[in-house]
């Protein structure tokens, strides 16, 4: 029996907060607790990529890393990156990048990140990526985002079409997803 792309998608869930702050402000100024966001946006849900589901499958083998096009490359704190985009393209499992034409980017990981805790329970199951969008990053409507193991390139391990908000100058907004093996 054939299964519906809504089927066979690569199956990883998301929960995503993004907390906005008013000026440019460091990691280190947000952890400090010194500063409260203006707004916190909580959404659930994504789709795995067949390109990120195949690159995870690569490594698990011992073929991970060290191509020219980081296909193959970890998503790790030195190549994952959380991309966000302005378009409101329909999320398909065979897609390789953001669909914005030209108002997308990506950020690198914050200093700790990504994090996961090896065991056997159910938090073993999951990863914790966080990317800071300071004051000159990414401002336009946010419609879009997904998780990628390049600067440019490389594989979309996910991705989400929501409405975030628009982001604007003198702002920063700290992105955090947890992503879960489903």
């Amino acid at each position: 029996m054939v299964g519906t792309l809504e089927e066979s998608a690569f199956k990883i869930t998301s929960h995503v907060v993004i907390d906005k702050y008013e000026g440019d402000l460091t990691q280190e100024q947000i952890d400090s607790g010194e500063f409260t966001p203006y707004e916190s946006v909580e959404i659930e849900g994504n789709l795995g990529m067949y390109g990120g589901a195949s690159c995870l499958l690569q490594c698990l083998i011992g073929n991970g890393t060290g191509t020219a096009a980081q296909t193959l490359t970890y998503f790790n704190n030195g190549n994952a990156y959380v991309g966000v985009g302005d378009s409101s393209t329909a999320a398909a499992a065979t897609q390789t990048d953001l669909q914005a034409a030209t108002n997308k980017l990506r950020k690198g990981q914050e200093a700790t990140y990504p994090q996961h805790s090896d065991g056997t329970t159910s938090g073993a199951a999951t990863i914790t990526y966080k990317s800071v969008f300071g004051s000159s990053d990414a401002n336009f409507a946010w419609n879009e985002w997904g998780i990628f193991n390049g600067s440019s390139g490389g594989r979309m391990l996910n991705r989400k079409v929501a409405s975030l908000g628009t982001k604007s100058a003198g702002t920063t907004w700290n992105f955090t997803v947890t992503v879960t093996l489903a």
